[in-house]
């Protein structure tokens, strides 16, 4: 069995996605926390 490490930018390490998620759900600014794509995908996601 192989294993693969992928460290985090600590900006973002201490972040739940589900947290992340639950904000952007209710439609809270989550781009201070999050890459810009992820802001933006998250927003279209949680528009409809």
């Amino acid at each position: 069995m192989e294993t693969l490490f992928m460290p985090t930018n600590p900006l973002y390490s201490f972040l739940s996605s589900s947290l992340v998620k639950e904000v952007a759900k209710w439609g809270g600014d989550v781009s201070a926390h999050v890459p810009d794509v992820v802001a933006a995908r998250l927003t279209e996601r949680y528009a409809r």
